[in-house]
């Protein structure tokens, strides 16, 4: 019978969570704040010079394979099997930091993959909702270092994750939830758990929260001292703030709000984060100000182009962790993305999940390798490059050079054969050429009307026609 049960909330998860997501997603923010910072501002610009990074959730739920954290919340968006008690759920699924050992694993396959596809830089999660701790955390027992990994001279997670993408060049982020939903601190046992929020009146029991504060602030000291060089601290969560912070924007996500203030002390948070990180960039998500150095819309693409820092967290397949024959986006679809986010200002964070057992799907690496192939001849027109006025037309997207001296043109490709690129505005210097960026081939141009017209060249390129050119003006 206990096989049976498992299977059953198995499946029910992995068919009836998958649909749910929409509500978790964390919109952007109407506001942005620039950091007063000079290293913090200095650390941004690098960061955009990036434009492409890996975002990595793998905790608990990669063993059922379904998703992450998310399955043990009690909202009535998650759809759960009516014959199984809530409390059983939850016991099942932190039984599976006793299942939890994965003995293949390899970040150095993540980071090599990564880079494979011309990423730039990491966001790994030290720990999602659930509280399940992917470092050597000295605040709890509830960590990947605790259980059957224990033994493992890797069992500290965080540290060799850090390190693969370190040597392969990457920027390092950390992700981190605010909530914790196994900490007694945030879910007391003495009460029900009625939603994502911590479930008892802070403001009749101010010990209990003064103890999760120092819990939080103490596990991320952990990460920002015990871990090396850390470029960005990523903090999800954003129902965790100050209740002052709560404005009509947060109250449009239609997520349950409590009475109480859920302030868990951002200022000492990156106060002392800098302290061991100089420079160190902080994105409080959906948390307007100082601690949001750059804003996070999370599953989609905004709709103008803006200038200030800004990326788009999508992931790879459906699911952010793995998930069993999940089905993955087209190396076109992710390029595509990724030309858009980048002319309309933005970085592109493409979220895979590794198995269980510590190894990528054989299906995400290749996906990964052909984007890459890709990027490996175009980059010039997404790295380092900035945003420039004329930045869309039709099919055609541009970025430009720092310094202004070179405009980049990205013409996306379709199932649909092109015979001719055509674009208003971002016209090039009389007498110069047009550079295509796979071959350096010299493209003939001519002006029609104030529009820019080429035959499309005799290329094998079937994703996106990446080109250069020195614009009219400068």
């Amino acid at each position: 019978m206990k096989k049976i049960y498992i299977t059953l909330i198995y499946l029910v998860a992995l068919v009836k969570f998958s649909d749910a997501q929409q509500n978790d997603i964390m919109p952007q923010s109407e506001i942005y704040e620039w950091p007063k910072d000079a290293a913090v501002k200095q650390k941004l610009e690098s960061w955009q010079d990036k434009k492409f990074g890996m975002i990595i959730h793998w905790g608990l739920y990669a063993v059922p394979g379904i998703i992450e954290s998310w399955s043990i919340c009690s909202e009535d968006w998650i759809d759960r099997d009516s014959t199984i008690k809530y409390e059983d759920y939850k016991k099942w699924y932190w039984g599976f930091s006793e299942k939890f050992n994965p003995t293949k694993f390899n970040p150095e396959q993540w980071a090599k993959a990564g880079k494979s596809a011309g990423m730039k830089y990491l966001v790994f999660t030290t720990k999602h909702h659930d509280g399940f701790a992917m470092f050597d955390t000295k605040q709890s027992d509830f960590s990947i270092a605790k259980g059957p990994f224990a033994n493992n001279p890797r069992k500290d997670v965080a540290k060799y994750v850090f390190e693969a993408f370190r040597k392969e060049n990457f920027m390092i982020g950390a992700y981190f939830s605010k909530p914790d939903w196994h900490s007694q601190y945030y879910w007391w046992d003495k009460y029900a758990t009625a939603n994502r929020n911590n479930n008892y009146d802070i403001r009749k029991n101010p010990w209990r929260w003064n103890q999760f504060k120092s819990f939080t602030q103490n596990q991320i000291g952990e990460l920002m001292n015990n871990y090396g060089s850390i470029d960005i601290l990523w903090l999800d969560g954003g129902w965790v703030r100050p209740r002052a912070s709560v404005n009509k924007e947060v109250l449009s996500w239609g997520a349950p709000i409590p009475d109480w203030s859920q302030d868990i002390d951002m200022p000492k948070i990156a106060a002392d984060a800098r302290k061991a990180q100089p420079g160190l960039i902080v994105v409080d998500r959906t948390v307007h100000g100082q601690f949001e150095n750059y804003q996070t819309p999370e599953q989609k693409i905004p709709e103008t182009q803006l200038d200030y820092p800004w990326e788009s967290c999508m992931t790879l397949g459906g699911a952010w962790g793995f998930v069993a024959n999940d089905r993955y986006k087209p190396a076109r679809e992710v390029v595509h993305k990724l030309v858009e986010i980048v002319a309309k200002g933005g970085s592109l964070l493409l979220g895979i999940g590794p198995k269980a057992d510590g190894t990528l799907p054989d299906n995400v690496i290749a996906r990964l390798g052909e984007v890459g192939q890709w990027t490996a001849k175009n980059g010039a027109a997404i790295y380092g490059t900035r945003i420039t006025k004329n930045y869309h037309d039709g099919q055609n997207w541009f970025t430009q050079s720092k310094d202004g001296k070179t405009v980049y043109g990205i013409s996306l490709v379709d199932n649909n054969p092109v015979k001719e690129i055509s674009w208003k505005g971002s016209i090039p210097k009389k007498g110069t050429a047009i550079t295509l960026l796979s071959n350096n081939q010299k493209i003939k141009w001519k002006l029609v009307d104030g529009k820019v017209h080429f035959d499309f060249p005799k290329t094998d390129e079937h994703i996106a026609l990446a080109f250069s050119f020195t614009p009219e003006t400068q």
